[in-house]
């Protein structure tokens, strides 16, 4: 069930730019402020959802997604923990570079990241999203991480959690799930607001 307004589809938002975001670093439970630029781009994001009556606004419950979900105009979202990013653990603040010279061919999709979360942990708790989007009447928007939020665009379409490698994300861009004939589908990815 979908209309123009977007009823019944799931809304995800990626928060804006941290200095970690900016220059590769896992960030899961380091609780950073957006960048000045991520503030600025965050901004942008409200005109393309302000046409959207959400049944439900949830948001990470990280700054840097509460602050993007502010920017945004949507002061009231609730914080829910199930959106938090994968909990990276011994790599949390490394890039991807530092963890390949202990730990080569590393990926968070392929290999376990020492005191993190599994991806079956991850899956489980974005499935609670999924369940939750499904059963509001109408659309929910979401505003949470890279990680998080590719896993949950997997979830929403039946695939396992690492099939979320195949969904580039960037930072404070729109993406849009639904259902189309009872299939769940991808309706927009990784839009940017400002065209």
């Amino acid at each position: 069930m979908t209309s123009a307004t977007g009823a019944g589809r799931l809304w995800l938002v990626r928060h804006g730019e941290t200095e970690w975001s900016r220059s590769g670093q896992h960030t899961s439970v380091t609780d950073l402020e957006l960048t000045d630029a991520g503030e600025a781009v965050a901004r942008t994001l409200a005109a393309p959802l302000a046409d959207v009556a959400f049944a439900q606004v949830l948001t990470s419950p990280r700054r840097r997604a509460v602050r993007t979900a502010e920017l945004a105009a949507f002061p009231d979202a609730e914080p829910d923990e199930d959106l938090a990013e994968w909990a990276y653990g011994d790599y949390e603040g490394l890039t991807s570079a530092q963890i390949h010279e202990t730990d080569p061919g590393w990926t968070i999709w392929t290999h376990p990241s020492p005191g993190g979360e599994t991806a079956e942990q991850v899956a489980e708790r974005l499935d609670r999203v999924v369940a939750r989007a499904r059963a509001t009447d109408g659309s929910t928007l979401v505003f949470a991480h890279g990680h998080s939020l590719r896993v949950l665009a997997a979830r929403w379409l039946g695939l396992g959690a690492a099939d979320g490698r195949i969904f580039d994300l960037d930072t404070a861009t729109i993406s849009v799930l639904g259902v189309d004939r009872g299939t769940p589908v991808v309706h927009r990815w990784n839009m940017p607001a400002a065209r």
